[in-house]
This record gives structure tokens, C-alpha cells and sequence, in this order.
């Protein structure tokens, strides 16, 4: 009888030591699923402002003319695989 009741007594022991040790949840999954949409709003916005403010008018003509040589690539390797 003494086993039993040790046993017992140390079952609800272990359970409440498992049970503290568990992390703690929020309410309900809309309340986790709002603050990752709330998180990721602030970092896009903050992508935003870096995005704008790196690209100046002098680096336009660039990106357009790393496009076009990039575009040009392509197409002769296109071209070298067709006659093949």
C-alpha cells in the first residue's frame, strides 16, 4: 500500500514539474498569427525605406544596363544551344 501511494504521490509530482516546465502558450493561434502579421508589417515597411533610399537616379541606368547584358547572355546561349 505504501509503494502504491509513493507512486501515486510521485506520478503527480513528475506531472507537475513537466507541467511548469512547458512553455507557456497565448490564448488562441489568432492571437500568435496576428503578432507575426503585426512583425512582418514593420520589417517590410523597414525594407521599404532601405529599398528607396539606396537606389539613387544615377543607379537606374546601371540596373539597365546589367539587364540588357544579362538579357544578351541569354539569348546567345540560347542561340548556341539550338545549333547543337
Amino acid at each position: 500500500m505504501k509503494r502504491l501511494l509513493a507512486l501515486l504521490a510521485g506520478g503527480l509530482g513528475l506531472g507537475a514539474f513537466l507541467r511548469r516546465r512547458r512553455p507557456v502558450r497565448s490564448l488562441s493561434p489568432a492571437d500568435d498569427l496576428r503578432a507575426k502579421l503585426e512583425s512582418s508589417k514593420g520589417l517590410e515597411a523597414e525594407r521599404d525605406e532601405f529599398a528607396a533610399g539606396e537606389m539613387s537616379v544615377g543607379q537606374v541606368s546601371d540596373v539597365d544596363t546589367r539587364r540588357a547584358d544579362v538579357q544578351a547572355r541569354a539569348r546567345r546561349a540560347i542561340d548556341e544551344l539550338g545549333e547543337s
